[in-house]
């Protein structure tokens, strides 16, 4: 599986990308344990949720003549924005589990971007665990992606200018998001925050540097040019849109209900 040198670093630029069909989903998180809540300082907004677009899959190039039957080809694996914003604002960390050939199989990544670039000739799964700041008071979000090195639509010749790119589209759901989490982060480039009523009481957000939440983003990434553009995701980015202003007028609704509820009932006298 693996190639016992170096990681290759990607900066081919003249290399095409490779047509691959886009898959999404919508991941919404659990519950969180009683030990998660407890990292949570602040108490949750309920009725709210949170949702961050993520995208996740590798990107693989054959060696041409430098390949071996051992040495084939050189990849990448990755969590990205969707549209290529900085993620360090929600995920502290992301762990890649590869195959247990490879040295050190377990890799953990503390940093934007969050990838890791290896070489191999074998295809396998690989595990990645997104693990949030501590504030979001929420347990890891494990996600699994096969590698793939060949393209299945294709016939002929490998080509050392045609990657193959697998990657997949996923919102990421944070229900009832404690204040201090949905504060700090409710206006980050990467998180699609609702309408809250007027109501809502939330801790001032802090002042942020617009240069350091550009830091970890992945729009002038080396692999940017093969990055697959979801032509859905503006769609589906819409209907989440869509969902936040159903979903504060029910909030709305709701605590309208609630006053009703805490008023006394009246009595409407007969006339005769």
């Amino acid at each position: 599986m693996p190639l016992d040198s170096p990681a290759v670093t990607q900066n081919d630029t003249d290399l095409g990308p490779n047509e691959s069909e886009p898959r999404s989903q919508l991941t919404k998180i659990a519950n969180p344990s009683e030990d998660f809540e407890k990292k949570a300082s602040s108490k949750r907004l309920k009725d709210v949720e949170i949702y961050v677009p993520i995208v996740y899959g590798t990107i693989a190039f054959w060696l041409g003549k430098k390949a071996t039957e051992t040495q084939s080809h050189r990849w990448s694996v990755y969590v990205r924005g969707a549209t290529n914003e900085d993620l360090s604002g929600v995920i502290k960390k992301v762990v890649f589990q590869l195959h247990p050939s490879f040295n050190n199989p377990v890799r953990v990544v503390e940093s934007p971007p969050f990838e890791l670039s290896e070489c191999g000739w074998g295809e396998f799964e690989i595990a990645i665990s997104l693990h949030f700041h501590d504030d979001a008071g929420e347990k890891k979000l494990d996600l699994y992606h096969h590698l793939k090195l060949y393209a299945e639509n294709e016939h002929g010749p490998q080509s050392t200018k045609k990657p193959v790119v697998v990657e997949t589209y996923n919102e990421v759901v944070f229900p009832d998001p404690p204040e201090d989490f949905f504060s700090r982060i409710q206006n980050h480039p990467a998180v699609v925050v609702p309408r809250l009523p007027a109501t809502f009481k939330l801790p001032p957000a802090p002042i942020e540097d617009l240069h350091e939440s550009k830091r970890g983003d992945t729009k002038n990434h080396p692999l940017s040019p093969w990055f697959i553009n979801f032509s859905e995701a503006d769609e589906l980015l819409k209907l989440t849109a869509a969902r936040q202003r159903v979903q504060a007028h029910i909030v709305k609704l709701r605590r309208q209900l609630s006053v009703m509820d805490e008023q006394p009932p009246t009595c409407k006298l007969d006339s005769d």
